[in-house]
């Protein structure tokens, strides 16, 4: 079986659907699938992350001057707010992928792009035989054999607008696309938290965080008391824009602090960590999943109905904006720092939204 993904990481869009798609890929792999990668070379994206995961990546080329205004009005209506995510008209994109996809002839495509709908899967359907698509807006229409929602709460019925009757849609949180060490650690990591310390603080804002969100945790942290023996640790990509910032406010913490660059274990430095402040998005499933107490931050639009979704149930604090972290992050701390009763609340509810397997049930799906 070939499968091929298109996906894209930058600046802008962040790394967590390039993140996901590797998951998967990674999966197949080892099941003797080859896999081949499609994206666009972006300001801050992962394509050689990708190659030297092992990948063939085919690569688009950037659009230097941007979108004009005309082919943002062009777009699908809901597309459009997310135009400058693809940085070319879809059927542009389209153009340029089916001169990469009638070469590999995939027998599954595999898209992951909030910039393209059905328009630009009818135009490629030539050079497939069946089309996967990974959403979490349930807000355009889509020509695909399966769909994938990994949102907690999401509900098959939120895609009855968008996609055929003949659709096989996957919904929530069970189907979250997480790396088999999540699973591996699950027993590790909620067995510690039976009689839970606050030892290590982790502190996670995506791997690009363009508008700088974990400095201004770092700074919020300045007016909290943690214990005096806590160590914290910052998780940052390579590309992220304030890396160097961020290096030295942890400098000037009075706890000692390490920013940690590119990891290959996480779901290690999640199992050992006793509170994480995060960001609302893909990771979300890989704390849970380790129960992970959690104060989360949405940083954009999309990510709203996840924290919505996790705080109603119990598993997260949400914080909605990075004015949040310096209006109520001091207010919220102490209250977790002195009560382990709420941390393991926030650990029970956490560990029940996603236990790991959700990969194992895509690919069933795929080879049905």
């Amino acid at each position: 079986m070939r499968v091929a993904f298109r996906v894209d990481a930058s600046l802008l869009i962040g790394s967590g659907h390039a993140m996901r798609c590797l998951t998967l890929a990674d999966a197949l792999k080892a099941q003797g699938v080859e896999c081949q990668f499609i994206c666009r070379e972006h300001p801050g994206n992962l394509i050689e992350h990708i190659k030297n995961k092992g990948y063939n990546v085919a690569t688009l080329p950037a659009n230097e001057r941007g979108l004009l205004a005309l082919d943002k009005g062009q777009a699908e209506p809901m597309c459009a707010v997310y135009a400058d995510w693809l940085g070319v008209p879809q059927l542009q994109d389209a153009a340029e992928c089916a001169v990469i996809l009638s070469e590999f002839r995939p027998d599954w495509l595999i898209v992951d792009h909030y910039a393209l709908d059905a328009s630009w899967e009818k135009l490629l359907q030539p050079h497939y035989r069946q089309l996967m698509v990974i959403d979490d807006l349930a807000n355009r229409p889509h020509h695909c054999t399966l769909l994938l929602d990994q949102t907690f709460g999401r509900s098959a019925a939120d895609y009855e607008p968008w996609v055929s009757a003949g659709c096989t849609v996957l919904c929530g949180s069970q189907y979250a696309l997480l790396r088999p060490e999540f699973a591996a650690l699950r027993p590790y990591s909620l067995k510690r938290r039976e009689n839970p310390q606050l030892e290590h603080l982790l502190i996670s804002m995506g791997g690009v965080d363009k508008d700088n969100a974990t400095g201004l945790v770092l700074q919020a942290l300045k007016h909290c008391v943690l214990p005096p023996h806590c160590r914290l640790t910052v998780v940052m990509g390579a590309s992220a824009p304030w890396l160097t910032e961020v290096r030295q406010q942890a400098e000037q913490l009075p706890w000692a602090t390490e920013v940690r660059i590119n990891i290959s274990d996480m779901a290690q430095l999640m199992a050992e960590s006793d509170l994480a402040i995060g960001a609302a998005g893909s990771t979300s499933w890989e704390r849970c999943c380790l129960g992970l107490p959690t104060v989360m931050v949405v940083l954009a639009d999309n990510q709203k109905q996840v924290a919505q979704g996790l705080e109603q149930v119990g598993a997260v604090y949400a914080l909605q904006g990075s004015q949040q972290i310096t209006d109520r992050l001091p207010c919220l701390l102490p209250s977790l720092v002195s009560s382990s009763a709420h941390r393991v609340a926030m650990s029970q509810a956490a560990r029940r939204i996603a236990d790991g397997n959700g990969v194992a049930s895509v690919i069933q799906q795929l080879e049905r």
